[in-house]
């Protein structure tokens, strides 16, 4: 009854405790919302927010005792800084379960929720959900056996104004034996290597499945860019997957590069649908103000892809990537460009742990 969800069920009784975190309440315990004094008078909306967060600073935004069950996190933060392009990615979210050292999610802010290049999108997917503005929520089930802790680290060259967040959980008894706990990773490389698969995942061992995967792509070549196929290793495969797409758009769900004709000219389509979607798609620079220079960007797309009707399974081991490759009216070939990606699973516990996080500067958008 845990993990059950969907309108069926919602007569049934369950035996939890529902609980919630944020600055109202910050230990979710029972009966202590809205204790924090306000000028209006008591419980009368006295912390909604955390609030001057100091560069460098990591602040704990909920630590959990006991097993339980993540069900919902909802975020917003202030665009009220003097670089506010980049907030969303000098933002560290971390997690960690029970007791762990090595966090188990380590993503910045926004590619967390969907939203890469530091701007927020509208996203409107099952487990991932962006309403406006910066409304960020999840809905990946998060569960936990003896604790759970997350965290915020603020990379940005200025204080965080205000960040607001609510973690939505429920405490149980105890977890069934087969639970495995919530993974997620970011990569990127500013330049992929020419002829080399772009590594989504690597490094996974233990039992568990792959669910979703998030793709921010910078073209730094023209021509059509996604040819190039998205490889599961599983379980000892070396040189060649198990499974292999047959292209970019083909994986996210789209065809024919998401493109249609309108009055002779060629232009793409985003989409959101509950469980793949290209959401985001520029070739400007909304925060750049001189019209000189708002066209002189580079074209950014975004795309999730979630594994949730379709989990890739994997017993021992897990490997992720994605090829580069593209074409134009001479055929396909082999291009380079700015990728950055989101890989969220499930596994046994302990993990290996992550490579180096890559510091602000290396995660900026280009």
């Amino acid at each position: 009854m845990v993990f059950l969800g969907g309108l069926g069920i919602l007569p049934l009784a369950r035996n939890g405790k529902s609980r919630a975190i944020n600055a109202e309440n910050p230990r979710g315990e029972k009966g202590k919302g809205g204790m924090a004094p306000s000028r209006l008078g008591p419980s009368r909306k006295g912390s909604p927010c955390l609030e001057n967060i100091a560069p460098g600073a990591v602040v704990t935004l909920g630590e959990i005792e006991g097993a339980g069950v993540i069900q919902h996190i909802w975020m917003t933060v202030t665009d009220r800084t003097e670089h506010a392009d980049y907030v969303l990615r000098n933002l560290v979210l971390r997690m960690y379960w029970d007791g762990e050292e090595e966090p188990s999610v380590e993503v910045p802010l926004g590619d967390f929720f969907c939203c890469g290049f530091g701007r927020s999108c509208q996203v409107n997917s099952l487990p991932i959900a962006v309403n406006p503005t910066r409304g960020f929520n999840s809905y990946f089930q998060m569960p936990f056996r003896t604790s759970a802790k997350i965290t915020l680290e603020n990379q940005h060259e200025e204080a965080i104004p205000a960040f607001f967040y609510q973690i939505d959980y429920c405490l149980y008894e105890e977890m069934p034996e087969e639970v495995l706990y919530f993974h997620a990773q970011w990569r990127r490389e500013k330049v992929t290597q020419l002829q080399k698969d772009y590594t989504i995942l690597d490094g996974v061992k233990g039992k568990g499945h792959y669910v979703g995967t998030y793709l921010a792509l910078t073209a730094l070549e023209r021509y059509w860019w996604g040819e190039g196929e998205v490889k599961f290793y599983l379980d000892g495969d070396d040189e060649y997957p198990t499974i292999c797409s047959t292209g970019t758009e083909d994986y996210f769900g789209g065809a024919w590069s998401f493109a249609r004709q309108r009055d002779g000219e060629t232009t793409e389509q985003t989409y959101n649908t509950p469980f793949m979607g290209y959401p985001y798609f520029s070739s400007q620079d909304p925060y750049i103000q001189s019209p000189y220079y708002q066209n002189d960007t580079l074209p950014e797309r975004g795309f999730y892809r979630w594994h949730v009707a379709d989990p890739i399974l994997f017993d021992e081991d897990l490997r992720v990537t994605v090829q580069q490759i593209g074409s134009c009216y001479k055929g396909n070939f082999e291009r380079q460009d700015d990728v950055a990606s989101v890989a969220y699973w499930y596994q046994t516990e302990p993990h290996q742990p992550f490579a180096p996080f890559p510091f602000r500067e290396e995660r900026w958008p280009r």
